[in-house]
């Protein structure tokens, strides 16, 4: 079997035009298509090159089914239990869009044919609150990978209220830390396209930050 090209994407064209897919179909994605963005990611940015990490590539329906449950908690926790004050809050944090994607996610997540999780070696018991640097840009980078081969995802850690419990799932060292699940599928629903931001001038400032 022949693996897909992927598609030949200007930088900025796929930065600009990567948002969380959140709708994703259950369709099988190739073992070397998953390789390819991995081998991607795994160039990106690592504290003092150091690549003290680890990239857990989760297929197996009862795994995910488990960890779903627990993902599943976390929502109901932040967001879900809010469900109606947050549709009905038209200037919220969360757009009615957004939170109705994410629903749809928390339910549906297990369905995502292949979940990535990375992984943070030695890091469990560090109280740095910046931990994350030594590994989201390579996160960063696995997406605008599974961009150029029409592969969906998006970044949660909603699963964290059963971290323990995840690690054990997964075989992870006691000092390792899940940093996040990438669950990965080609696109039920949406578009490629770029995601509504605020005004530029709204959010950066030169030299200090100021009150608006």
């Amino acid at each position: 079997m022949t693996t897909p090209a992927p598609q030949d994407l200007p930088l900025l064209e796929a930065l600009h035009s990567t948002p969380a897919r959140r709708y994703l179909s259950a369709d099988p994605i190739d073992d070397d298509v998953v390789r390819a963005i991995l081998d991607a990611a795994i160039r990106g940015p690592s504290a003092g090159n150091g690549q003290f990490w680890a990239w857990i590539v989760v297929r197996d329906p009862e795994v995910k089914k488990q960890i779903a449950g627990w993902y599943r908690q976390g929502w109901e926790r932040h967001y879900g239990s809010r469900r109606e004050e947050i549709l009905n809050s038209p200037d919220g944090p969360m757009s009615s869009r957004s939170f109705l994607a994410a629903d749809h996610l928390a339910n549906h997540i297990e369905e995502a044919p292949v979940w990535i999780v990375p992984v943070v070696l030695g890091a469990a018991a560090s109280k740095n609150p910046r931990l994350g640097s030594s590994i989201y840009g390579a996160v960063q980078q696995l997406m605008l990978a599974a961009r150029a081969y029409g592969v969906g995802s998006t970044l949660t850690t909603l699963h964290i209220g059963h971290e323990e419990d995840v690690r054990k799932l997964l075989g992870l060292p006691d000092d390792a830390l899940t940093m996040a699940i990438v669950p990965l599928g080609y696109p039920a629903k949406g578009r490629w396209a770029q995601p509504k931001r605020r005004p530029l001038d709204e959010v950066v400032f030169f030299e200090k930050y100021e009150q608006r």
